[in-house]
């Protein structure tokens, strides 16, 4: 089961080469012409997961859809393409891909079921021109949305799964994923038919074609283990590296990509390989696998698809080839997981045995450092002591000198004061001295006649006049 989400911010328009068109229908049929539209978007494409994509009863629908028409056939040409079917189409829709160059897609509607059924086996997997390589792809649609946000374009509905819109990515996929019975090539890297598309527009396709010589990882930069998305051509590396590809899966919910060495293709909802070829054991040539009977009922009993041994043998040889791959890539996985393990586990050791080290040597360095720091601590405490003894000493010397000051200036002024009071005391002696021999020789004199009617002058003495002096200051003194 299909169904189509278009992005697109046109509106449906009548066909620009209508008059052309409808020349040819009224000239060749004799019903009335359908409607012919044109509009311009982005298709996206998305099948039921649950269910194979192969027409069954179930699946069909009057709506039809042509995944991809070459851009050399015209509108008109695609209608004479079409032949005696177009007078059973109702309605036709040439929806132009945006940056899509060398293609486009059309959608029919025709008037009975029956009708649809005549037209999907009698031109799906017809080539469009006998000289080409491009075959016409055609899927039963059961509906329709058009949508101006790439966002909700772009999501697919709960229970589908998008598909690439190029045919030759569609052309890679096992007919129970894509839908698509007919093709004559696996479209490997530089196959000739992916040349016949003129532009290559698809990203996958163009790099099959024109592959690099060194593609890789386009977040990481490995060049190990590439796979390609088939709907947006995105390279990521696989599981078995940094999984780039599976987180690009679980972000866009693109489930399909391409393994660039085996061109396998696989389905992450799924998780099993869905590419449609696969090489035989038996001669190592390509061989279709899941084959089967094209008839919408059942097995027909008539194309020996459902009892070739041959073809079964591959598919049990390719599932075969396929686990043994994996769990070689399992094994691998898990020795490299062991191996960083190991390599983590040595690191560890290391660091730790680094740590430790480190440690010693800081607590030792500490533990020196500490000693040093107390005994700076003590000598600063010591010279901080010995600074203040000093500093009390000075001010003791300062002020031990002004007391001997005060005293030597006392004992000088009371030596001076015992000087004088010497000099008074010898003044005072020699006074009463020279008064004792002055009474005595009065004395002396009076009992003589001698000095009978004398005068006494005075006599004029330098001396004198000091020691009076000396007295009248000591006199003063007394009274002070």
């Amino acid at each position: 089961m299909f169904i189509l989400r278009v992005h697109s911010v046109d509106t449906e328009l009548p066909l620009t080469d209508a008059e052309e068109i409808e020349f040819y229908t009224t000239t060749s049929l004799s019903n009335p012409n359908p409607k012919f539209r044109e509009r311009r978007g982005v298709v996206h494409l998305y099948r039921k997961a649950s269910q194979s994509s192969l027409p069954n009863p179930s699946s069909r629908s009057t709506s039809l859809f042509v995944v991809a028409v070459p851009k050399y056939l015209s509108a008109a040409d695609f209608i004479r393409f079409a032949g005696s079917h177009i007078e059973n189409i109702t309605y036709i829709l040439f929806i132009w891909n945006d940056g899509v160059e060398d293609r486009y897609s059309v959608l029919i509607e025709l008037a009975a079921q029956s009708a649809a059924d005549a037209f999907y086996f009698s031109l799906n997997g017809k080539r469009f021109s006998p000289a080409e390589a491009e075959l016409c792809h055609i899927l039963f649609t059961h509906s329709v949305e058009y949508t101006e946000l790439g966002e909700i374009a772009s999501t697919p509905p709960v229970g589908f799964t998008e598909l690439p819109t190029c045919p030759i990515c569609l052309e890679r996929l096992d007919p129970d994923t894509s839908g698509i019975l007919s093709t004559f090539c696996d479209h490997s890297f530089q196959c000739s038919c992916t040349s016949k598309w003129t532009y290559l527009s698809c990203t996958v396709c163009r790099f099959c074609q024109q592959q690099e010589e060194n593609p890789v990882c386009s977040i990481c930069g490995s060049g190990e283990n590439l796979w390609i998305c088939l709907i947006c051509g995105f390279m990521g590396c696989g599981r078995y590296k940094e999984g780039h590809g599976v987180r690009h899966w679980k972000d866009t919910q693109h489930c399909y990509s391409l393994e660039l060495i085996s061109q396998q293709i696989w389905d992450y909802v799924g998780d099993g390989y869905v590419h449609r070829l696969t090489h035989s054991k038996v001669d190592g040539k390509p061989v279709e696998i899941n084959s089967r009977c094209t008839s919408i009922e059942g097995t027909c009993h008539s194309c020996g698809y459902g009892d070739d041994s041959g073809i079964n043998e591959a598919i049990y040889s390719s599932k075969v080839e396929a686990v043994f791959d994996e769990y070689s890539r399992l094994l691998a996985t898990e020795l490299e997981k062991q191996r960083q393990n190991y390599e983590s586990l040595l690191a560890e050791a290391k660091g730790k045995r680094d740590s430790t080290i480190a440690e010693a040597v800081e607590k030792a360095v500490t533990s020196e450092m500490q000693d040093i720091q107390s005994k700076l601590d003590k000598c600063t405490e010591e010279k901080n002591a010995l600074a203040e003894i000093n500093r009390k000493l000075i001010k003791d010397q300062q002020v031990w000198h002004i007391k001997v000051k005060e005293i030597e200036e006392r004992e000088a002024s009371e030596s001076r004061l015992m000087d004088e009071k010497i000099l008074d005391l010898e003044e005072q002696v020699r006074d009463l001295k020279v008064y004792i021999e002055a009474q005595k020789t009065l004395t002396d004199m009076t009992d003589s006649d001698s000095i009978k009617g004398g005068t006494v002058l005075p006599v004029p003495s330098t001396q004198s006049s000091s020691t009076n002096t000396r007295r009248h200051k000591k006199a003063g003194r007394r009274r002070n």
